[in-house]
């Protein structure tokens, strides 16, 4: 799923629910750099981690 992700797209780290949802900022390869609400850029391997893509309420 990581090879999708592109910059703006929103995720979570299933491996960290504390840090909150995240917005891609880059994707080089298989480093995934993210600015989460609660942990800051982070810089993820997506070899190790699947984020999970959070879908916006859209208010419907």
């Amino acid at each position: 799923m990581n090879e999708f992700l592109e910059p703006g797209m929103l995720v979570r780290n299933p491996l960290a629910a504390d840090w909150g949802t995240g917005q891609v900022q880059s994707r080089v390869g298989d480093r995934i750099t993210v600015n989460f609400e609660h942990a800051g850029k982070q810089v993820i391997d997506g070899k190790r981690i699947q984020l999970m893509l959070v879908i916006p309420d859209q208010g419907l």
